[in-house]
């Protein structure tokens, strides 16, 4: 795709990030054909319909073979990446794909490896880098404001609404673990933060109380030790109740370098809504419906953004576009390339390997161990 070629955009899966990023699409003035895919006709030709997209079916192979397609955007549930992200490749389009690249890790490595061969630029949904306070601290970080980077400590609380909604359409729960559809969020930015140092070993726990029932954990920590001798702790609990205020993720991050140290509080405590109305799900895909009333919420804690005037703001918009961007006019971009999505990856089922063997494992670790 050549430095100002109109854009014929794909999506693939038409639920909520799917949805978001197709209306965005329909407004960018370098997408000038827009088709989209979803198993569920319903769903997939009500956003074709408010995209104004041009081509609907619900075989991705069909949408993917179109000759006006030269861009993907892969935004099916987690276990479904693979083979539409691999078509995709062979065709030669840009891609964006939803993280993580796959759920089994060979098969992540099978498809960085074809993206490798293929020579397609290829980019993964880690919305958090595109957000203001993320980008000021990494500025900070990388102009040496704070030093060295010495440690770390991350950590992460989500409604349980996420796991729920996740595991809802399979039976193929294995890996559909906090650290590997959430928690790789808050691995992302962190090492991205630090970026450079290089993960040596990982010792973790989990603990399943509440959500075993999903097939699912409740919670993993875990700690790092970096190839310079940095120390990075993290922490995720998906597991926290429905009533939770906040509608999806709260992040703190404390950073410590030798010449200073960055606290985040991302928490979104700051911005509290206590209504007489019950606060529904920041994250609600078609069908999926929790009536259990949340009469406080913390706004502006639904990761991708939020909804003003019939338009969506935030984050996920930014990134959107800056990768219409990137493609049209080859600007450069903060997006998480494929290669950092498979390390990710990997790093996240190290995490649950070890909470499994309940000892340190030592990293690199290789995908065929980590499946066995």
């Amino acid at each position: 795709m050549k430095k100002g070629q109109e854009i014929g955009l794909a999506v693939v899966g038409c639920g909520v990030v799917g949805r978001i990023r197709a209306m965005l699409a329909k407004d960018y003035p370098g997408v000038g054909w827009i088709g989209v895919c979803d198993k569920d006709e319903k769903v997939g030709r009500r956003l074709a319909a408010d995209c104004g997209a041009e081509f609907f079916t619900t075989d991705y192979r069909e949408l993917l073979s179109r000759p006006e397609v030269n861009a993907t955007i892969v935004a099916t549930d987690p276990n479904s990446h693979v083979e539409p992200t691999l078509l995709a490749a062979e065709h030669g389009h840009r891609l964006f794909i939803e993280k993580p690249l796959a759920t089994d890790a060979l098969e992540s490595e099978r498809v960085l490896n074809l993206i490798r061969s293929s020579k397609v630029d290829a980019v993964l949904g880690y919305t958090q880098r595109f957000r203001r306070r993320f980008l000021a601290v990494k500025e900070r970080i990388d102009t040496g404001q704070i030093g060295d980077v010495t440690s770390a400590v991350t950590r992460a609380l989500m409604n349980r609404m996420v796991p729920i909604g996740t595991v809802r359409h399979t039976n193929s729960r294995k890996h559909l673990t906090p650290m590997v559809i959430s928690g790789t969020h808050s691995l992302d930015i962190s090492l991205w933060i630090m970026a450079g140092k290089r993960p040596m070993s990982v010792y973790a726990r989990s603990t399943d109380v509440s959500l075993a029932q999903y097939g699912t954990k409740d919670a993993t920590f875990g700690v790092f030790t970096m190839d310079d001798g940095a120390i990075f702790s993290m922490n995720i609990n998906w597991a926290l109740p429905i009533a939770w205020p906040g509608s999806v993720y709260g992040l703190e991050i404390g950073i410590v370098g030798t010449k200073g140290a960055i606290d985040i509080e991302d928490t979104h405590r700051d911005l509290v809504l206590v209504s007489d109305h019950s606060q529904g799900p920041g994250w609600k895909p078609e069908g999926f419906d929790i009536e259990v009333p949340r009469h406080v919420d913390f706004l502006t804690s639904f990761p991708p953004g939020d909804t003003y005037g019939d338009q969506f703001w935030g984050p996920m918009r930014e990134e959107t576009i800056s990768w219409f961007r990137r493609i049209y006019y080859g600007q450069q971009t903060p997006h998480a390339t494929a290669e950092e999505g498979h390390a990710n990856l990997v790093l996240c089922m190290a995490m649950d390997l070890s909470a499994e063997r309940k000892t340190e494992i030592k990293l690199p670790v290789s995908a065929a161990e980590l499946m066995e």
